[in-house]
């Protein structure tokens, strides 16, 4: 099974387990309709930023789209974030860790994912500001920066950065 496939059925699923129509998922999810029809079809692959926009509202971390398969690598022309693991707790909750590269000269916003969310970002190469949204901080090499992840933030370099990521998902299936 292709990997657009397996994240069309994934998505499929936790909509119908949620009790969501394409209507409702789309709304909380802000984005088309249209566009979520064509991704649980199969027919559209998906942006970084379009899973974690669906992720929130469907209430799971992004490997509970994307699956824990590592070296998966998802991106949106801003940030491209390859798995280098998951670990699912006792309680539910996951930790995901990611080489993350950020291009240069360009912004990525990210909504909010689920209550309790928190980012590590540790930068290996080149400069970043990231953080929640309006309370952003720049950060160098060797440098390491955590903000709240449920709520919109963003990551923005000036000429490119690379590092590790780590997202830390609480338990439960409380939904943003």
């Amino acid at each position: 099974m292709s990997p657009r496939v397996a994240v069309a059925r994934r998505i499929t699923a936790l909509r119908h387990e949620r009790g969501l129509s394409l209507t409702a998922l789309a709304a909380r999810a802000c984005i088309g309709k249209g566009t979520l029809s064509e991704l649980e079809a199969g027919t559209r692959n998906p942006t970084l930023e379009t899973l974690y926009a669906l992720a929130g509202p469907l209430g799971v971390p992004l490997t509970g789209l994307v699956g824990e398969e590592t070296g998966r690598s998802v991106s949106d022309g801003v940030v491209d974030a390859r798995l280098l693991s998951v670990r699912t707790h006792d309680d539910g909750g996951t930790t995901e860790v990611f080489w993350f590269t950020l291009s240069a000269g360009r912004t990525r916003i990210s909504p909010p994912h689920r209550s309790g969310t928190v980012e590590h970002l540790r930068l290996v190469r080149g400069s970043a500001s990231a953080g929640e949204k309006g309370s952003e901080r720049e950060i160098g090499p060797g440098a390491s920066i955590s903000w709240a992840g449920d709520v919109a933030h963003t990551y923005t370099s000036p000429h490119g950065a690379e590092g590790v990521l780590v997202i830390e998902t609480p338990g439960g299936t409380e939904q943003v």
